[in-house]
């Protein structure tokens, strides 16, 4: 005897769930809010246009002689009907009858009023603009921003919904760029650059998006620039530069960057003098390249004893016993280190409480990381643009935040002008 072990198919339907995760998750407080929103909105509406007629709907326009002096005359006009109008907010999408009105002109003519509260051809509230927005600089991309605000919207959001939200911050981009810097009090600036993959002529590509912050007087750090450029070159830091000196910026006191040959060029070309920092977290990173791996440990235990010594004196003496060691067990150690001279040695120019925010320029690397973290998921960006905007963004919209430099309080003091002794 055969036994069938096969479920009947009115079995196997029940086992199937026929609501997804979430679905029947009925909030009666939430349903109550949408439902009446609906009124809300049209009654704002209605009470807006009532009081650009200085009437009620139905009613009519008073005459003079009726008229109480404290009451506003309002304008003369009248009504003709609703429009239908979608609008998406943060309590989801409604249809709502937008009331319509044609006002007297002083020529003789009529135009159509217009709610200052709903916008022409608005379609989403500024609320849910932000929202929308913020989901998309946390890190999701444009398709899953609409799986992870459906229970919000509906549904009513889509890839190409963000694409246009994103597109809005655009007249801010602009105006940001725009800005004069006359009359902000930088006083040290911090230079570096990035590599991300955008798409150009429908292929991915490698661009460097070069990144600029400015330490205002009081140890702010702000960002003043970041752009698109097609690589680290002389050229392009150049353009970066002058494009900062042209919006008022003045010149620095001090300046850390990477230690790359272009930005090292631009910098003497413009601002010739100024004490230049290199990052001294790069340097290390050059040795080790110059040394086999077994060495690495040793290296970088005697150039932090080196550099995070307590005094400048210090710093000189560890120097030259670094110097002369690895002369004699790894001679290409100790010719890297001399190549960056004494701008590997700037910060000691500063009072020793700013020595830890003057060596390197980890306040841009933490920028680039968190960048990086957020466009994970779409591994290339639509544009060069939007990769420049983005970095922008997530630093004006306050997802990544900045804090003061440490030693702020000393940086009223001027570098002195001795650099370090280089003799070994």
């Amino acid at each position: 005897m055969e036994s069938n072990s096969t479920n009947s198919p009115a079995l196997q339907s029940e086992a199937v769930p026929t609501t997804a995760l979430l679905d029947d998750w009925f909030d009666p407080i939430e349903a109550g809010l949408r439902n009446r929103v609906r009124e809300f909105i049209q009654e704002l509406i209605e009470g807006e246009l009532e009081g650009a007629l200085a009437r009620p709907r139905y009613g009519r326009r008073a005459r003079p002689a009726e008229r109480n002096s404290e009451e506003p005359s309002g304008a003369t006009g009248h009504r003709h009907g609703h429009r239908s109008r979608s609008l998406l907010g943060t309590f989801g999408k409604v249809e709502i009858a937008v009331p319509r009105a044609r006002l007297d002109s002083a020529d003789g003519g009529t135009t159509e009023w217009k709610s200052r509260a709903l916008r022409a051809y608005q379609r989403r509230t500024l609320a849910a603009d932000a929202l929308i927005a913020s989901c998309y600089l946390a890190g999701t991309n444009t398709r899953r921003v609409r799986r992870a605000l459906a229970a919000l919207f509906r549904g009513a959001v889509g890839k190409d919904t963000v694409s246009r939200v994103w597109r809005k911050l655009k007249s801010d981009w602009d105006a940001w760029n725009a800005r004069s810097l006359a009359d902000d009090p930088i006083v040290r600036l911090i230079l570096d650059g990035t590599v991300v993959r955008v798409r150009l002529d429908r292929k991915a590509t490698a661009i460097s998006l070069l990144v600029v912050i400015g330490v205002r007087a009081d140890g702010q750090k702000v960002l003043l620039a970041v752009k698109a450029m097609g690589s680290e070159s002389t050229e392009a830091w150049r353009a970066v530069l002058d494009d900062l000196i042209g919006r008022g910026l003045r010149g620095p006191e001090f300046l850390i960057v990477d230690g790359a040959p272009g930005l090292e060029n631009a910098i003497a070309a413009v601002w010739a003098g100024v004490p230049v920092q290199r990052c001294t977290v790069h340097k290390q990173r050059n040795l080790l390249a110059h040394a086999p791996e077994r060495l690495h440990d040793e290296i970088s235990a005697d150039y932090n004893d080196m550099m995070y010594a307590a005094t400048r004196e210090e710093v000189e003496a560890r120097r030259k016993a670094f110097i002369r060691k690895w002369r004699l067990k790894h001679r290409a150690v100790a010719d890297s280190l001399q190549e960056a001279g004494d701008r590997l040695f700037s910060f000691t120019r500063l009072p020793s409480s700013q020595w830890r925010s003057a060596r390197t320029t980890n306040a841009i690397e933490r920028l680039h990381e968190e960048f990086k973290r957020r466009i994970k998921t779409q591994t290339v960006l639509p544009s060069a643009d939007t990769a420049a905007m983005l970095f922008w963004a997530l630093l004006a919209s306050g997802q990544i935040s900045m804090r003061k430099v440490d030693g702020w309080q000393t940086l009223a003091t001027k570098p002195i002008d001795q650099p370090i002794d280089l003799a070994a």
